[in-house]
């Protein structure tokens, strides 16, 4: 019987996450204003703000384990 519920919660959170998916497009799409057109980005900037962020997450966490080794250890 735990299987039972197991792949119906399973179907159900894929379904759903589906139905999520097929209907973000539809609300990404802002409307037009007629106002002028944005400038084109710099060509050499680069977002950091994402990827650097997880970097010292993940950084910190390592670090932390490496140190509840130690202690352990000691």
């Amino acid at each position: 019987m735990k299987n039972h519920s197991f792949l119906r919660l399973a179907l159900a959170t894929t379904g759903l996450w589906l139905l999520i998916g097929a209907l973000a497009p539809t609300h990404a799409q802002t409307p037009t204003t007629g106002g002028p057109e944005p400038q084109a980005p710099d060509p050499t900037a680069v977002p950091l703000d994402g990827g650097a962020s997880l970097l010292v997450a993940a950084g910190i966490g390592f670090g932390l384990r490496k140190l509840r080794g130690r202690r352990r250890a000691a």
